[in-house]
């Protein structure tokens, strides 16, 4: 019989840990730029003159485009190898950033934002199943996670800040350069720090399923993006109903064949699906008041975009810290009351920003996002623990695939669905009166054209249109940061309800499995 000693899993070194800060690297670097153009889209306005549509995409397309391939490249990388992917990943990503950092039109930008989107594919699920690999020892690795997911949050956070440094000195284009120095260091240090990793016996690979997947995700994502902007109109509820058409296949697909791209049945399980909704609706939440939040503290309030980025500071630092004490505030409270009450909280802090005003309460978007920080710092650590934890080690990439797909969905579905709802308001409120035409197009396409407008007109009218685009934004955001409070407020009631039957052993007390007193057992979570 095995003694203690004997039986537990090996411990982590030096080696492992640096490997972990490689790693770490390449999600810093994705989870910045989700959100590093946030401070931009003033200046990157008025040099590409994008239209309303145009800056949706811009925005978001990266993250839609990695919402489609990410499953697809979780179980490549489990077949080809995790590191060899992550490898590929940088390089191309770097090449897709230099595009983007010359980029002289919006079709352009948007094209090079769509190859991020693919190179940052190959990147995001290689990071999970590395440090699975990286860290047998349970406790090790849930200190190892709590690190990933504050890299995670952080990122996200930080990138508004990175973003107004580099503007402050720097053309728009600098918020991609950023990335090629980085990537150089990640591509010698890799080899040298991580070994490679892989599945065993991956069966065959489901190309069918990986076409209905994406045939699912693009339609869907195009007809709710038009939809926000153009209107109901008949051809987009054909395009829509073409993408789920293309997800009932792949669903039935995915239950059907020994060899699945996503593993349906762990949605039977409450544990998991509690994992992936809350992981989806905190960068929901965190996305989209970056998104208003930025061009509030720029355009209406008249700050720099170093300043706004400072305002966004203790939001960063929330993060970081909530993701740094998930494990051990799950191993005191358990996961359902950490979760919970972490989703309630980032809920009081977008009900906070409904106070918001034309005025100049920077405090007050600051204190709302805070809170929103680190409840999503805490609810993002947590449930892509627990998602991994509910795979065999060997299907680790698959897994983190699926994680981060809801992570992607969340950040564009957050900008897509928030920015929509607060751009249909600031035209509706905006006053064009006594503009040309193209003018008045362009006032009411985005608050940086209006601002646009009234500098080159620079007289009453421009001013009068200007004052009313502002209060316009304004109420368009106070709907948008209620919508955010009510969703994360029904997330905590969710989760409550589905971690009611059974307390998770994601992050244990003592840092052991309570299945296996420390030994790595395949699922922490069982359906």
């Amino acid at each position: 019989m095995l003694t203690t000693a004997e039986s537990a899993p090996p411990r982590a070194g030096v080696r492992q840990w640096l490997g972990l800060a490689v790693v770490s690297m390449a999600v810093l670097l994705i989870a910045v730029d989700g959100t590093v153009l946030d401070l931009a889209v003033p200046s990157l306005s008025d040099h590409l003159g994008p239209s309303g549509t145009e800056l949706l995409w811009i925005i978001d397309v990266y993250s839609f485009v990695l919402a489609a391939l990410l499953v697809t490249m979780g179980v490549l990388a489990d077949r080809v190898g995790r590191r060899r992917l992550l490898m590929i990943g940088a390089a191309g990503f770097g090449l897709a950033s230099l595009m983007a950092a010359l980029s002289t039109t919006p079709v352009m930008l948007i094209a090079a934002r769509v190859l991020m989107g693919v190179f940052g594919a190959t990147l995001m699920p290689s990071t999970l199943g590395l440090i699975r690999a990286l860290f047998p020892d349970t406790r090790q690795r849930a200190t190892a996670i709590g690190i990933w997911g504050a890299m995670w949050g952080g990122g996200a956070a930080i990138g508004p800040l990175i973003g107004g440094v580099l503007l402050e000195h720097f053309w728009w284009g600098s918020v991609f350069l950023i990335n090629i120095p980085v990537l150089i260091v990640l591509l010698i240090a890799l080899p040298l720090t991580v070994p490679e990793s892989k599945d065993p016996a991956p069966g065959r690979f489901d190309v069918p399923g990986m076409v209905l997947f994406i045939a699912a995700m693009v339609p869907l994502v195009f007809a709710l993006k038009e939809t926000a902007v153009a209107g109901v109109q008949l051809r987009l509820l054909a395009i829509a109903a073409i993408g789920v058409a293309a997800a009932v296949g792949f669903i039935r697909r995915q239950r059907r064949t020994d060899h699945p791209l996503m593993d349906l049945s762990l949605f039977s399980n409450p544990v998991f699906t509690a994992s992936i909704v809350t992981n989806l609706l905190s960068v929901f939440a965190l996305a989209g008041v970056l998104f208003f939040g930025s061009q509030y503290l720029q355009m209406v309030l008249g700050l720099s975009p170093l300043t706004a980025g400072l305002w966004a500071t203790p939001g960063t630092a929330a993060s970081v810290l909530g993701a740094l004490l998930a494990a051990a505030a799950a191993a005191r409270w358990g996961d359902r009351t950490v979760l919970a009450v972490s989703m309630a909280a980032t809920a009081a802090g977008a009900l906070l920003l409904v106070g918001l005003d034309t005025d100049g309460h920077a405090w007050l978007f600051a204190t709302g996002f805070t809170i929103i920080g680190l409840g999503s710092g805490v609810g993002l650590t947590l449930t892509s623990a627990l998602i991994l934890a509910a795979v065999r080690p060997e299907k680790a990439g698959a897994a983190s695939g699926m994680s981060e797909t809801s992570y992607e969905l969340g950040l564009a579905a957050g900008v897509a669905v928030l920015g929509s709802v607060l751009l249909a308001i600031y035209r509706a409120g905006i006053d064009v009166t006594g503009l040309a035409a193209e003018q008045a197009s362009a006032a009411k396409a985005t608050l940086g054209g209006a601002m646009h407008v009234a500098r080159d007109r620079a007289d009453e009218v421009g001013a009068a249109m200007f004052d009313s685009a502002q209060h316009s934004f304004v109420a368009g955001m106070h709907v948008a940061a209620a919508v955010t409070a009510a969703v994360m407020a029904g997330v905590a009631v969710l989760v409550w309800v589905l971690l009611s039957a059974r307390r998770t052993a994601a992050f244990p007390p003592g840092g052991q499995d309570a299945e296996s007193g420390g030994a790595d057992p395949a699922p922490a979570v069982t359906g």
